[in-house]
């Protein structure tokens, strides 16, 4: 899967609206992320280990993302549920992919020799008609919607649809529209549609671009001029136009939104803008005291 700053923090926000539009189960608000206990497994930005309640039972909920076929893949999710059953040997786990990748599903999903029997879930998105969850029209099963194929459609016609359903729905809470743009963004790049997203989103004239997240994230004159020149530049060229002239309070300033606004934590923004953890730190409490 692509990376990107915010897609582990997003995904993990949004964690109880795929186990419940796409898994379809229902668990607690009561979620608590265990990844970090798995000091063993191979890190990748899109994983999801949680424990939290399921049918009232706890449990161990792992979900990875996938965007491309892996042979290897059931000898990797062996390696989770092993992990996860190491620490937690009380403890059912349900493991579930979810692929969301372009061409045909073909990873296998269990592993049968004479020692080992072994099987995990496969959510083939390709099989989740897009249109019944544009159908639920709130706003979290609509981004996740941009998950699914949208198999003949034109995809620049359903992003548009997304975003204006979106700004309505939310219209009485800008900043719930701007977490949803910023959770819609985020996935539009591991499905490879970010660039439409983009294009998408200059083709609506009452959606105005510092309302967006890429506008806010980035410092906002260099993402403007990117906005101007087509949106290809993107957030890291704007962050780098700032420093290159100097602006350093531009980045400090988009580096608290990217915290306060949208819940990241201080030591990813801090490594990804590349600005000293102490210094952000200062600069956020003493804006706060103003």
């Amino acid at each position: 899967m692509q990376k990107d700053i915010t897609t582990k923090e997003i995904i993990q926000s949004i964690t109880k609206d795929i186990a419940k539009y796409i898994l379809h189960i229902n668990i607690d608000d009561n979620i608590k992320f265990i990844d970090k206990e798995l000091k063993r497994v191979e890190k990748r930005e899109a994983d999801i280990v949680a424990k939290c309640k399921i049918s009232n039972i706890d449990t161990i909920l792992h979900i990875e993302i996938q965007n491309s076929n892996d042979n290897s893949m059931a000898l990797r999710m062996l390696r989770y549920y092993t992990d996860i059953k190491t620490i937690h040997p009380n403890t059912p786990i349900k493991q579930y992919l979810i692929y969301i990748g372009k061409n045909r599903l073909n990873m296998p999903k269990d592993i049968n020799d004479d020692m080992i029997k072994y099987r995990y879930n496969i959510v083939d998105m390709h099989n989740i008609n897009c249109q019944e969850l544009l159908k639920l029209d709130n706003p979290e099963a609509l981004v996740l919607s941009i998950l699914c194929d949208f198999q003949n459609s034109d995809e620049i016609e359903i992003l548009k649809y997304i975003i204006q359903r979106l700004k309505e729905l939310t219209k009485e809470n800008e900043n719930s529209f701007g977490k949803y743009m910023l959770i819609l963004e985020t996935l539009s790049t591991n499905r490879d549609l970010r660039d439409k997203l983009k294009e998408a989103e200059s083709m609506l004239r009452d959606i105005r671009y510092e309302d967006l997240p890429s506008y806010e994230i980035g410092y906002e004159s260099g993402i403007q001029k990117g906005i101007q020149k087509g949106i290809k530049e993107g957030i890291q060229k704007g962050i780098q136009k700032g420093i290159q002239k100097g602006e350093f309070n531009g980045i400090l300033k988009s580096a608290k939104l990217m915290v306060e606004r949208f819940n990241l934590s201080i030591e990813s923004v801090s490594k990804e803008l590349n600005i000293p953890l102490d210094e952000l730190k200062r600069y956020i409490e003493k804006d706060k005291k103003r």
